[in-house]
């Protein structure tokens, strides 16, 4: 009888093994069919938030910063400055060319230098795959000290139709294989022991930050990195008001503002504390958040 049992047990454990692995293919090939994902994107603001930085180390500014890139539309992003500048339209090109070059998923795109004010058009030119068949315009001609907002635009990238059929057909056997893996999976741990990491209690609420854990009525409750940092700000002051650019740092430090994010993570936090009756985050019209902890 033990015997049976254990040959189950190896078949059972054969069979879940191969499942998992067949389930990290398929996931594996869902991401790479699917072109480009926030990972590639974000790679690319870093990049036209340094095509902005030596603009303006090119215009003899040191001191003055490179606004968070604002992604405008799907495949269209804005860089702008703190300050006015010159340019040389050569140099815009030779290094847009540059650094875009190392993103191996852009090949076409569009430049156009705004005025702030008026929004015409200063100066533009279109790439296509640094070929030279390039769209160049006004080269050699300096531009005068102004505001200038620089629009880049992409060509989206272009996905195999027949990888897109692979990866929708695959999909319901993808979700299979996820049930099979995430039954047999036990998706909650406990917080370990014996750890010296700081944890803060907010009223009933134990904060972790290091491990990004919650702890609600004895409830552990798995926060983001990115939840983790806003709340960790709000843990160090508490009950005081926090304005909203404080917060938007998180994003700033990456180079990038995306619509509405900060609002969006709020709102997950508060409802991951709405269990907590003595903890809550509110709004304080025109400034920021709070973090009330009441006794």
């Amino acid at each position: 009888m033990f015997d049976n049992i254990n040959l189950l047990s190896g078949k059972c454990k054969y069979l879940f093994g191969s499942t998992l692995l067949l389930f990290i293919s398929i996931t594996s090939l869902a991401f790479v069919s699917a072109g480009r994902d926030d990972f590639d994107i974000a790679r690319t603001e870093v990049l036209l938030r340094r095509i902005g930085h030596e603009l303006l180390l090119q215009s003899s500014d040191s001191t003055s910063r490179v606004l968070p890139v604002k992604r405008i539309a799907e495949n269209e992003y804005q860089i702008m400055f703190e300050n006015d500048l010159t340019f040389q339209p050569e140099f815009l090109l030779s290094t847009t060319r540059r650094l875009l070059a190392k993103d191996p998923l852009i090949r076409d795109y569009i430049v156009t230098v705004l005025n702030c004010g008026s929004s015409n058009v200063a100066y533009g030119f279109a790439i296509s795959g640094n070929k030279e068949d390039d769209i160049v315009a006004c080269i050699g001609r300096e531009q005068p000290k102004a505001c200038y907002m620089i629009n880049i635009k992409f060509k989206p990238t272009e996905v195999n139709t027949t990888k897109n059929i692979y990866l929708l057909g695959g999909m319901p056997f993808l979700a299979f294989v996820g049930f099979i893996f995430f039954r047999a999976v036990k998706l909650r741990r406990d917080l370990p022991t014996g750890q010296s990491t700081r944890v803060f209690t907010l009223g009933s609420v134990m904060f972790n930050p290091q491990e990004q854990k919650l702890i609600i009525n004895k409830q552990t409750i798995d926060l983001t990195r990115t939840e983790t940092r806003i709340l960790l700000i709000f843990a160090s002051c508490p009950n005081e008001t926090i304005e909203r650019s404080q917060l938007q740092e998180i994003w700033e430090d990456d180079g990038v503002i995306v619509g509405r994010s900060l609002d969006m993570f709020i709102s997950k936090l508060r409802k991951k504390l709405e269990f907590a009756p003595n903890i809550k985050i509110v709004v304080i019209r025109g400034k920021g958040y709070k973090l009330e902890i009441s006794s």
